[in-house]
């Protein structure tokens, strides 16, 4: 399904953030087949697959559910506020866009922040979330503006109570340049890794109706302050 951008309703008007344009991407898709291996651009000059099947708990609950109930509880926090958002995919029981069109997709609404949302599968021992944005920065708006857009989310998810990764990045940031989505935006954009499924801890979080709702809280507060 195309990404559509929702409508902003007059009632918000007085939001400081009301107009704003938000892209949220829930990682993965809802099935997958063997297009997901074809090659397309990372954005460095390499390729990769056009898809991954994401991670899952140990008790099966999958990454790419996971991903789409916390967008959803993202677009209502934000619809409330008066922001209008796209999402990159339209269900959770499909194949959808590979990781270069959505990059496109997002560019194409000329959005003040692209927000993608994943869980890693990482050492059983490590826990926590870590927020990913792209470096060496591409261009300029993966420079400053991602950096700023990243160290607020950061900071929103530790003052929500949520912990820093243990294993990956440092305090809960994490400047890479394997992730083709964040290669290829033209505007401010992050990946948020929610936290480890693979442990045991984050896992009941992750798989659960009220962490889904506290993270989803927490990241549309730190969306808001960095539209602000």
């Amino acid at each position: 399904m195309p990404a559509v951008l929702s409508t902003t309703a007059l009632a918000h008007a007085e939001s400081p953030i009301a107009g704003k344009i938000v892209f949220l991407d829930p990682g993965h898709n809802g099935a997958n087949d063997r297009s997901i291996t074809r090659q397309v651009s990372d954005g460095r000059g390499r390729t990769k697959d056009c898809q991954t099947s994401g991670t899952a708990t140990d008790s099966g609950f999958p990454e790419h559910t996971f991903n789409w109930n916390v967008v959803l509880h993202i677009r209502q926090a934000l619809t409330v506020a008066g922001v209008r958002t796209a999402l990159s995919r339209g269900n959770d029981n499909a194949l959808g866009p590979c990781i270069d069109e959505r990059a496109a997709t997002g560019n194409s609404f000329r959005p003040n922040a692209i927000v993608s949302i994943h869980a890693d599968g990482g050492p059983r021992d490590g826990r926590g979330f870590h927020v990913n944005y792209s470096n060496p920065p591409i261009n300029e708006a993966q420079g400053g503006p991602s950096l700023r857009l990243a160290s607020t989310m950061r900071d929103q998810l530790k003052a929500s109570g949520f912990q820093p990764s243990t294993y990956r990045g440092n305090d809960g940031l994490y400047g890479r340049s394997d992730l083709a989505g964040l290669n290829l935006a033209q505007y401010p954009a992050i990946l948020i890794e929610c936290g480890n499924m693979k442990n045991s801890d984050d896992a009941a979080m992750l798989s659960s109706a009220d962490g889904q709702a506290r993270l989803a809280a927490a990241i549309a507060q730190g969306i808001a302050r960095f539209l602000s």
